[in-house]
């Protein structure tokens, strides 16, 4: 089942695939992993093995019955992209996302360097974006290799942004997401690391979405940077920024 998504940058979002392990620092408070647990302890089927990987083929055709054209989150409470996931049911998703061309769809992963390896079997139609989070220069070798794939527009989530990025190279990107970690225990966030990434991004003419400061109480810290929000998106397709 689809659900009307909290989160500011998308509408919808989209899980044929759930669970995931962690692979870098920026997972330590995954959101999802607390929240698998939740819907578990809640008695839910899709969960009821926790925050292991599983895929639902029972939701994999749900977009098509979407008529009014949505933004889609794909895989909010997972990476399309683990090593778990068959490389063939991966372009079982790519096939439906190719068929829903009215919806727009965000994929994001931190494991673009398996998309490299998959790139060449997949219909990277015009609908499907690809992003990949980068939370430090530690990991900013999936810059390249996300600019390595062959989807049509390409976008970053700096999020929970745990160091500065100086002079991120962003050439070929699209899209900038920045954002603090939130919930019990996060990781305070610099707001000139913000600053620096916003100036980068208006200098290269590269829309800056500013999502969050984070926080235990991210409600009380809110999103405005330099006294404005920042939601600037791609115009493409199924967005209205």
């Amino acid at each position: 089942m689809s659900t009307l998504s909290k989160i500011e940058w998308t509408e919808t979002t989209w899980n044929p695939v759930t669970g995931c392990t962690k692979i870098s620092h920026g997972c330590k408070l995954c959101y999802a992993e607390r929240m698998s647990k939740r819907l578990q302890a809640m008695g839910m089927e899709k969960y009821k093995q926790g925050f292991k990987v599983v895929v639902h083929e029972s939701v994999l055709h749900e977009p098509l019955r979407w008529n009014v054209p949505r933004i889609v989150f794909v895989n909010s409470m997972s990476d399309l992209f683990h090593k778990s996931v068959p490389s063939t049911y991966v372009q079982s998703v790519f096939e439906v996302m190719n068929q829903a061309s009215q919806h727009t769809f965000q994929v994001l992963t931190k494991r673009p360097g398996r998309v490299n390896r998959l790139d060449a079997s997949l219909d990277w139609t015009e609908n499907i974006w690809l992003g990949t989070s980068i939370e430090s220069e530690r990991w900013l070798q999936r810059l390249n290799q996300l600019k390595a794939t062959s989807a049509r527009t390409k976008f970053l989530s700096l999020e929970p942004l745990l160091g500065p990025l100086p002079d991120i190279n962003l050439s070929g990107i699209d899209w900038v997401i920045v954002g603090g970690e939130s919930g019990p225990g996060a990781r305070p966030m610099n707001a000139d690391w913000v600053r620096d990434i916003r100036d980068n991004c208006l200098g290269n003419s590269v829309p800056f979405f500013f999502k969050q400061w984070g926080g235990v109480f991210k409600k009380r810290t809110g999103r405005v940077l330099d006294g404005r929000t920042w939601d600037e998106t791609p115009q493409t397709v199924g967005v209205y920024a």
